[in-house]
């Protein structure tokens, strides 16, 4: 993720939140949310191909990471994808 300042950072601290803040940019950046005028939810819902793939990995990262907070086996060794 980029950042305009150097010292930015997310005001969420969540083990996550990286992954959540890229797929968010990535949504909102998208044809889906740009030209169809749908809210990233929505876009995450439809079928219809104005999702990226970039988006589609990022999602994917998204949901391992929610995952492994759940996994005990791999709570000890830390989210996958961030």
């Amino acid at each position: 993720m980029q950042y305009e300042n150097e010292n930015e950072t997310l005001a969420d601290k969540s083990r996550c939140a990286g992954a959540r803040a890229d797929l968010k940019m990535c949504l909102l950046e998208s044809d889906c949310c740009k030209i169809h005028k749908r809210t990233p939810r929505e876009c995450l819902r439809t079928t219809d191909g104005t999702v990226p793939d970039k988006c589609q990995a990022l999602r994917v990262t998204f949901f391992e990471c929610k995952r492994s907070l759940l996994d005990g086996r791999r709570r000890f060794r830390g989210p996958k994808g961030y």
